[in-house]
């Protein structure tokens, strides 16, 4: 058992509208594939309160249930160059990019596309099908920070049933009635009442395997955070992604926040082919957030 000691997490305050939450870091070792997630529950435990949500990251679930391909297996055809070469990193990263106003960040990642980016598109094309591996970036939720080498993580299996075991051994364990939500970082749109996401799964409430037409109607839609995958307990919709946007907020502000392969290894100062288990182990992960209602901004 890894017995590393963690540092007093720091709350933060998270307002929108009339509503104030406060966050609450969960911080852990890496969870290895294979992995029990048990210690989000463990270090979770003694921070939650009574009516607390606990907001779970997908890929450690995804990564502890074992859910790590190996990209280098994977040899791309003509379908994958071109995918690659000239629809992500050229015509979205110099046309179709500026002209849809996505992310600059989005923009310079897609102009410095690896080579690798055509095994990461044909494994798409083989899970996923075109209607994914035609959006230009994070395709279908396969996640490549957080995993060694050139392993990705796909979407967990079925995280509403996770949300919900992981709330009753919350409660078996520590006496605390809470709502558990794993989401992915993968935004949510919403263009009317209608909610949507490019993701292959989701929440009832929320229209996906929407792939690339989902992205393209997100452009012309708002971003209404990120999209949850699994919640333990009925809530509202609007206060769900309220949950959501404060829980990504706090997980943004983390100093070992890894949202992309190459904020991976920009922290870990290596190569993606020279990461290891051993040093994802080396940094503290935060894979959930606590959010807690705030009486009258209190």
């Amino acid at each position: 058992m890894n017995e590393k000691h963690f540092s007093e997490p720091s709350f933060m305050k998270y307002t929108e509208a009339k509503s104030t939450y406060l966050t609450i870091p969960v911080n852990t070792f890496y969870i290895k594939p294979g992995e029990p997630y048990d210690i989000i529950i463990k270090n979770a435990g003694d921070l939650l309160n009574e009516d607390d949500f606990l907001v779970i990251s997908e890929t450690p679930i995804a990564i502890s249930q074992g859910r790590l391909i190996d990209e280098a297996e994977f040899k791309p055809s003509i379908s994958a160059y071109l995918l690659a070469d000239l629809w992500s990193k050229y015509l979205w990263g110099y046309i179709f990019g500026p002209l849809f106003r996505i992310k600059k960040r989005t923009i310079k990642n897609l102009r410095k596309l690896p080579h690798e980016a055509r095994s990461h598109k044909q494994l798409i094309l083989h899970y996923y099908g075109w209607k994914h591996a035609t959006k230009p970036a994070s395709e279908a939720g396969v996640d490549l920070s957080n995993a060694p080498g050139t392993f990705v993580s796909l979407l967990p299996n079925n995280p509403q049933g996770v949300s919900e075991e992981i709330e009753r051994k919350i409660w078996q364990i520590h006496g605390k009635k809470v709502t558990v939500m794993i989401i992915d970082t993968d935004a949510t749109y919403k263009i009317g009442k209608t909610r949507f996401t490019s993701l292959p799964i989701s929440i009832p409430q929320i229209k996906n395997n929407m792939g690339i037409f989902g992205y393209l109607l997100g452009r012309i839609g708002r971003i209404v955070g990120p999209t949850p995958l699994g919640v333990s307990q009925p809530r509202n919709m609007d206060e769900i992604m309220q949950i959501a946007r404060a829980a990504e907020e706090c997980q943004k502000n983390h100093e070992n926040n890894m949202e992309t392969v190459y904020d991976m290894q920009k922290l870990t100062n290596k190569d993606i082919k020279d990461i290891t288990v051993e040093i994802l182990d080396s940094v503290t992960h935060m894979p959930a957030v606590i959010v807690r209602k705030c009486d009258n901004g209190h």
